[in-house]
């Protein structure tokens, strides 16, 4: 395959960014498709930690070309904030037609959680109000952020409008000249990176390179697929890739779905395989499952297949990558969900009604833990036969083969199953 997207099969902060860095190393392009800076990325080469919130996870190669496309909402003071920390050489392309994201965003994003009487768990980074501004047909794109007439124009017309939302919520009005001040500077830095990506991208495919795709979150926050309401305001699946880059459907080869050997989610919302007491806070502490860019503890649950297979449903999986493998070593037993219980019957998928979900219970299989140390292991033949039969047992529920695993946050620490650039 020369056209690869990455997705998280779960909820989001699976490994995606240490599986699209090792992957990068093979790739000419990595391309980023949609999300802000809500998303977070640790990347961990020759154990130094690398967290990404915007840039895409080949920033740190000097030889790959990256892409932000016109998915993605940009925040274009974070941009210029974690681009000043990549110390080395890189070759980025913006594209004109992506949205920016303002300072009102985030302040609207604290206005409506405020509001709601079932929190939906937003970082508060002005994602959602700047995807909502999209499809209201009022947002701004980059090619206008960086033409400083326009954009002193278009901020204006949008600060009125806002101040008057935010008004609304007893919120403090925001001043158009001193975020027009501030951001044309940013708008500054950005220029130089800025073009049509589509064209850059449909060129590299036409010149026969490898290109990896990646999102931010996870396939089950993607707002028609995902949990709704507890989801993001874009779409992480593969299948949005097209639409979010400009190039067509056809183009994309396959999708490795990336899958903790366990679950984890952020925020609210319903999670059947949720582990409480001491179990999780061992598996949360062993994982560092804290959110990137939170710090938030991420809730802690067995392996969910029927998350899994739903993620193959609706976006196609040709390959599975499983992370923290290693984080379930010493164990006695470990458990899988299987199916749900839902008003008396066995069911395989995910309900609709968010209502209904939390209703379903687990039904579960137990496997036997091991106890070894993996994180040395360099191939699966090495792993221990119960983390074995464990991979194996995984690959039968969901139906897709595992072509890697991890045991250990370190690039070194990646495995290779199969070879799928």
């Amino acid at each position: 395959m020369k056209r690869i997207v990455v997705v998280g099969t779960q909820w989001g902060d699976e490994g995606k960014g240490k599986i699209t860095d090792y992957l990068a190393q093979r790739a000419d392009v990595v391309c980023r498709y949609q999300g802000g800076n809500n998303a977070g990325h640790t990347v961990v080469f020759n154990g130094q930690k690398h967290s990404l919130h915007l840039l895409p996870s080949g920033i740190l190669n000097p030889d790959i070309l990256n892409v932000m496309a016109n998915g993605m909402v940009i925040n274009p003071k974070a941009f210029v904030e974690e681009a000043s920390k990549i110390k080395t050489p890189f070759k980025l392309a913006i594209s004109n037609r992506a949205h920016v994201v303002l300072p009102f965003h985030s302040e609207l994003d604290k206005a409506y959680e405020s509001t709601k009487a079932h929190k939906i768990g937003t970082t508060h980074k002005g994602i959602g109000p700047a995807y909502t501004d999209k499809s209201a047909r009022i947002g701004m794109r980059v090619s206008t952020f960086i033409h400083p007439i326009r954009f002193k124009e278009k901020l204006e017309e949008l600060v009125l409008l806002k101040n008057e939302e935010l008004l609304s919520y007893g919120f403090n009005l925001l001043d158009s000249k001193a975020i027009y001040d501030e951001y044309l500077i940013y708008a500054k830095e950005m220029k130089p990176y800025v073009c049509d990506t589509s064209i850059v991208l449909n060129e590299a495919i036409n010149e026969d390179k490898k290109i990896l795709f990646e999102g931010a979150q996870g396939v089950l926050l993607c707002l028609d697929h995902g949990t709704y309401p507890y989801v993001t305001s874009s779409s992480p699946t593969a299948s949005s890739v097209p639409l979010n880059t400009g190039i067509a459907p056809w183009l994309v080869d396959g999708a490795i779905g990336v899958t903790k050997a366990y679950t984890t989610r952020v925020g609210e919302g319903p999670m059947p395989s949720e582990i409480l007491g001491e179990l999780a806070s061992n598996i949360r502490i062993k994982g560092n499952e804290f959110g990137t860019t939170t710090g938030r503890p991420r809730r802690i649950g067995w392996l969910d297949t029927v998350i899994l297979k739903h993620t193959k449903r609706v976006s196609g999986l040709s390959y599975l990558a499983v992370t923290l493998l290693d984080v379930l070593s010493g164990i006695d037993e470990l458990n899988i969900v299987t199916s749900y219980q839902f008003e008396g019957e066995e069911i395989d998928y995910i309900p609709a009604e968010i209502d209904d979900f939390a209703a379903c219970k687990p039904n579960i299989i137990k496997m036997p833990g091991w106890t070894e140390d993996i994180t040395q292991v360099t191939s699966f033949d090495e792993l221990p036969k119960h983390a074995k039969a464990y991979l194996k047992k995984l690959e039968e529920l969901v139906g897709v083969p595992i072509a890697i695993f991890s045991v250990g946050p370190d690039r070194n620490q990646t495995i290779m199953v199969k070879d799928i650039f």
